[in-house]
């Protein structure tokens, strides 16, 4: 994806976690039980078992590809994978510059959204555009404490150590490197989104 291009206008996402779509071979290993919860297993729409849970639990970055691909396979991590940013979130990313992204403000985002035992919007702290962080998160499971568990295979009940935040922060920064390959590595002056474009798209800020 290059950083300059203008970005279409997204439409708002009705995609759930425990979706799937087995036919194209997008799926959800969240396990239906909850009480024991166990950690990631076979889809719960077809029972195919296709992610090697333990060594992605391993959190391996020498095994990341491994981790990636396996990500890839469920149909939420997908969408983040491959969704266009909007350009609120990839203006954001032009202003800060990669070193900052990189040096602070990966770390920062987990520490506000998943760094805590307890979040009192457990479930929905992480929204779906305006930081290509927020769609970094979502892609490499790090958007909620329950996806951390059964992809990361850290228990929740408990603050993130800072290992824990540094192995998080640097899936993130994989992402962005992925994903935004052109981004400077310093700040840049972006105008903002004129407000004409914003009423067309039907966004306000």
């Amino acid at each position: 994806m290059s950083v300059g291009t203008t970005q279409p206008v997204l439409k708002p996402l009705k995609l759930k976690c425990t979706q799937s779509d087995c036919g194209n071979d997008l799926h959800c290993f969240l396990q239906k039980t909850q009480k024991p919860r166990p950690h990631g297993g076979p889809c719960r729409s077809c029972g195919k078992d296709l992610v090697d849970f333990p060594r992605v639990q391993a959190r391996n970055l020498d095994d990341v590809r491994n981790t990636f691909d396996s990500l890839s396979k469920e149909l939420i991590r997908h969408e983040f994978w491959e969704r266009p940013f909007d350009q609120h979130a990839v203006n954001h990313a032009r202003r800060k510059g990669r070193r900052a992204m990189r040096e602070v403000e990966a770390e920062k985002r987990l520490r506000q959204s998943v760094g805590k035992a307890r979040h009192p919007r457990e479930g929905k702290q992480t929204p779906f555009e305006g930081n290509v962080l927020f769609y970094a998160q979502h892609a490499v499971a790090a958007c909620c404490r329950k996806c951390i568990e059964y992809w990361h295979g850290i228990a929740t009940g408990s603050a993130l150590t800072g290992d824990e935040i540094a192995y998080l922060a640097k899936l993130l920064i994989l992402y962005l490197e992925h994903r935004m390959p052109n981004l400077n590595e310093d700040p840049m002056k972006v105008p903002p989104i004129r407000r004409s474009t914003k009423r067309a798209q039907g966004t306000d800020g």
